[in-house]
């Protein structure tokens, strides 16, 4: 199949093409706004049919969730706009589409993890954006994979396992929110995750996939200094309010898995051990 692998310059754009060599069947096209600009129809149509597309996995997204909740019409562009230009594109050669989502299409305020079938209500700018595209893709079209992940992090860009370390060097003491639960995601499972689903084929629907195992973000830090060998800096719990942002955020949004379990036939690793890797790594 060609594959087109769009935000090939992103954490799991990055992590997808370190994994891509172990799929030699596969043709993949790795595009970020430099050779494609998916808010541009006629590019992305006319990329599609020169490269003879057969399936579209969408990394590209307007992930700065805080900055969304000044820039809606940038951030509805990118997360609901573009991901319906490509599957247009794709329909029209009868491939499948591949969407990349969030967590924060649920409002938090659940007590047990996320199963894909409950109702969505996004309490932000980017989670409702980032909702329109995947409604937008279910109704163009026919073949499509919707994955929901949360917490992203990897060796690649920006990220909180990044900040973490950093500050964790520069700083004698750090607040970090701990009454919001999740779980942290390494960017490679998810990548792995990913590229298994497009080779199977896995059957049309919207699938959840973060690493397993829960943590609020205080939680994360202690075990990221920890595993960094950074003791120098005490950590400290906040609750949400003592540290306002612009955006929302969802107080409980862990994710139930056992679909895309099923759907792949994989056991997915803890975020400890994740986390573990992902250091070595760095």
């Amino acid at each position: 199949m060609n594959i087109l692998i769009t935000g090939c310059n992103g954490q799991l754009g990055n992590e997808i093409q370190l994994l891509e060599p172990q799929y030699p069947g596969h043709t993949f096209f790795n595009t970020d706004v430099a050779e494609l600009d998916i808010t541009d129809p006629q590019a992305i149509n006319d990329y599609v049919t020169q490269n003879s597309i057969d399936v579209i996995v969408n990394c590209a997204a307007y992930t700065a969730v805080d900055k969304a909740e000044d820039n809606p019409q940038l951030c509805s562009k990118l997360n609901a706009q573009a991901p319906a230009f490509l599957a247009k594109a794709i329909v029209g050669r009868g491939g499948l589409m591949v969407q990349i989502s969030t967590d924060y299409v649920f409002d938090g305020t659940a007590h047990k993890p996320y199963t894909e079938d409950q109702p969505t209500s996004p309490n932000s700018v980017y989670g409702r954006t980032k909702l329109e595209g995947e409604q937008a893709v279910q109704q163009l079209c026919q073949q499509y994979i919707i994955i929901r992940t949360a917490w992203l992090y990897s060796t690649f860009g920006n990220n909180f396992v990044k900040t973490m370390i950093r500050l964790g060097q520069e700083r004698a003491e750090l607040g970090v929110i701990a009454d919001q639960i999740g779980s942290p995601t390494y960017a490679r499972d998810l990548a792995k995750a990913v590229l298994m689903a497009v080779d199977k084929h896995i059957a049309t629907g919207i699938y959840h996939f973060t690493n397993e195992g829960v943590a609020s973000w205080y939680d994360f830090t202690l075990a990221i200094h920890q595993l960094a060998g950074i003791d120098s800096c005490h950590v400290r719990p906040l609750h949400t309010y003592e540290y306002p942002t612009p955006a929302s955020r969802p107080h409980y949004s862990v994710l139930d898995k056992a679909k895309i379990r099923q759907a792949l036939g994989i056991e997915i690793p803890h975020w400890r051990e994740a986390l573990t890797q992902c250091l070595y790594e760095l």
